[in-house]
């Protein structure tokens, strides 16, 4: 009888009651189920030359044993087995931990082979694996599965092999050939081969690249359609702006406008221009100016006879907006309102009036402006900050109170062009990647804890000179569980150290936002001269005067978030220092920290995080929205992920795409995604 791969895996010959529960936990149904279920690592079991095998590296050779078996007992089921083992020309000592029992199965004179780590000093191999006789009883290569222990790899193997003995030739390529012609990729059926029983290392890196190809091409398949789908269902406004007004504006303004800056503007004057919505991401490293971005947009949906909004997540960052937009918009006779949850009583009933009946152009507030009164005549574009501080539903109830304005967020994390692909890709992306002219770079310095005392010396140099500083701490109160310094015990230490001479400010998450506004305003204005923080200073908070930044065990902050708090220092004319004090357990701490002094650029941090971390931790598990691929990795495969991308949009745009039996299987793909509308994408 002829099996199916779509027949329960319990159809294979040799799976029992028991293997099939085993499968059942690892979630395999299928014979399909069973053949996509791909190695994580391969094991290398080729012999090798012990003359030229490094120290510590993991090798297999073989040998005949020159001793007898030699057992130490060490206590609690540990024991220490020993042979002497001649190895072409090199006689070693093989270890064997815990497997006491070899001891009867091992004579002089056999010959066996091991794998294991290699001492070279030594000249001890400490055996992880082991078979009698030669070598050519075993494979050169062997799948690793992630099993959680509920089945051996070799059981495992063993039904892998009979899978694809029965099911190899059922599978139909979703891959067309003039695709993998291109890219040199095997066929399915090769490549499931190649993968589980692979021959040499170029069989696993040539089906990984099949496997890794065809995912991301199916996703970014799916994001591309999207977001064509987005554009042709969501008309925009065309808004008409008065150009010269813009470049009047432009040129008034009391600094030349970076290239980035002037490229961004030209990106996003286009899309508000178009009939087509705008929904793009602007991402800018901390100073790169990205509040001007905005106003020039506002004042250009305004020339056209639109109103704008602007939301930040906090009173005070979205107070500095009001300040520096006014600035530059009201000489324009452009009207500028601020909102926020201290606008209270007539004030506020006169502001929402003179807003529904557009004598208000720009209102910018905090999500105040999302409550149910806040009414617009004529929201043409709606500009979020710090959009990942604010959930979808808060950020959809701003965008429907006009008649599908244009929408942009803007953030200051820079997120690798992996990840921006990924987590945004029905967005369109803006990146300002220069920063304005005369900007000096913060001063960067890693010290061990112990070198607190000449920190504060240097702080107290700063105050002196009539400038302020930010001391951080990971905790809040004392932990029984982390050794950590925590922001109240530290406020008391700076408070008795300086004694008087400097004041010293707490802030943290458990204060009430009024408080925590009260506090960051009283630090803004000078009152305060050293603010003891927790990480809430992390975005958005422009104070030119603080120059200084201590950061305590700053090996508890991912690189991301040590940059985003370095970014609170260097807002000003003077220049700003940057300490970290850490004493980093491993290599990826130190790392981190000499990543810190080396550079000031954002997006290279953020790749360094990226790979150090992960794409699942960049943005933390349960928050990132990133897809979850089976063989691609975003941190290495980002080359087959643009790649990917540009193969998409060029395959939705083609007819034959469409038409093509071939291509068949990608369009079914698009279809039970439901990527697709019911019309077809031009």
């Amino acid at each position: 009888m002829t099996r199916s791969i779509h027949d329960p895996v319990t159809a294979l010959k040799g799976v029992g009651k028991a293997a099939s529960e085993q499968f059942q936990k690892l979630g395999i149904e299928t014979i399909k189920d069973l053949i996509y279920t791909f190695p994580y690592r391969h094991e290398d079991f080729r012999l090798k030359n012990l003359s030229e095998t490094p120290h510590e590296e993991r090798v297999t050779i073989e040998g005949r044993v020159e001793s007898e078996p030699s057992v130490l007992f060490l206590g609690r089921n540990r024991s220490r087995l020993q042979i002497r083992l001649l190895a072409g020309n090199h006689l070693v000592k093989a270890v064997f931990f815990n497997q006491h029992y070899l001891k009867d199965r091992l004579s002089i004179g056999m010959i066996i082979t091991v794998t294991g780590k290699w001492d070279k000093g030594r000249q001890v191999i400490n055996v992880s694996s082991f078979n009698e006789g030669p070598k050519v009883n075993q494979a050169d290569f062997e799948p690793i599965y992630s099993l959680k222990g509920v089945m051996h790899q070799k059981t495992f193997r063993r039904h892998m092999r009979t899978a694809l003995d029965v099911g190899l030739d059922q599978f139909e390529d979703t891959l067309p050939a003039v695709i993998r012609d291109a890219y040199k990729l095997p066929a399915i059926a090769e490549a499931l081969e190649m993968i589980h029983f692979p021959n040499t290392p170029s069989d696993v890196k040539h089906a990984r690249r099949r496997f890794v190809y065809e995912e991301l091409l199916a996703f970014q398949l799916k994001m591309v359609a999207l977001k064509k789908n987005r554009k042709k269902a969501e008309k925009g406004l065309e808004i008409h702006y008065d150009l010269d007004k813009l470049k009047s504006f432009i040129s008034t303004l009391p600094f030349e406008l970076t290239n980035a800056q002037k490229r961004v503007v030209n990106e996003l004057c286009a899309e508000m221009k178009s009939p087509v919505r705008m929904n793009r991401l602007l991402q800018g490293d901390v100073g790169s100016g990205k509040t001007v971005v905005a106003a020039t947009a506002l004042y250009a949906a305004i020339t056209g006879g639109f109103q704008g909004a602007l939301m930040a997540p906090t009173e005070i960052l979205a107070e500095q907006h009001a300040n520096a937009i006014s600035e530059w918009l009201t000489p324009f006779g452009v009207s500028v309102a601020f909102l926020s949850g201290s606008t209270k009583g007539k004030a506020r009933k006169i502001l929402l009036e003179q807003l529904r009946l557009g004598e208000i152009d720009l209102l910018i507030g905090t999500h105040a402006l999302i409550q149910p009164d806040v009414s617009f005549q004529n929201l043409g574009l709606v500009i979020t900050d710090e959009q990942h501080r604010f959930g979808v539903e808060q950020r959809r109830i701003l965008r429907e109170k006009g008649m599908n304005p244009d929408v942009l967020f803007m953030t200051a994390t820079p997120i690798p062009r992996t990840l921006a692909i990924t987590a945004f890709g029905e967005m369109d992306i803006s990146i300002l990647d220069e920063m304005p002219a005369g900007r000096k770079k913060v001063e960067t310095y890693w010290l061990k804890e112990d070198s607190l005392l000449p920190v504060l010396k240097r702080m107290e140099k700063e105050l002196a000179a009539g400038r302020q500083a930010y001391v951080i701490c990971p905790l809040i109160e004392e932990s029984d569980k982390l050794d950590v310094q925590n922001a109240v015990d530290v406020h008391a230490q700076l408070t008795s150290h300086f004694n008087g001479r400097y004041s010293v400010g707490l802030m943290h998450g458990r204060l009430h936002s009024d408080e925590k506004d009260r506090i960051m305003r009283d630090f803004s204005d000078g009152k305060i001269d050293c603010l003891v923080s927790t990480t809430v200073v992390e975005v958005g908070v422009n104070v030119p005067n603080a120059t200084f930044m201590l950061i305590y065990d700053a090996t508890r902050f991912g690189l991301a978030q040590l940059h985003q708090l370095r970014g609170r220092v260097g807002r000003g004319a003077d220049q700003s220092y940057c300490i970290l004090l850490a004493d980093p357990k491993n290599e990826e701490g130190k790392e981190r920290m000499q990543s810190m002094t080396e550079t000031n650029d954002g997006f290279v941090l953020a790749e360094k995080d990226l790979e150090l971390r992960g794409s699942g931790d960049f943005f933390g598990k349960k928050q990132s929205g990133l897809p979850e691929f089976q063989m691609a990795d975003l941190v290495h495969d980002y080359k087959a992920l643009d790649t990917a991308r540009k193969d998409a949009e060029r395959l939705l745009e083609s007819d034959q795409f469409w038409t093509d039996p071939e291509y068949h299987y990608l369009v079914k793909i698009l279809e039970q995604s439901g990527a697709l509308s019911q019309d077809r994408i031009d």
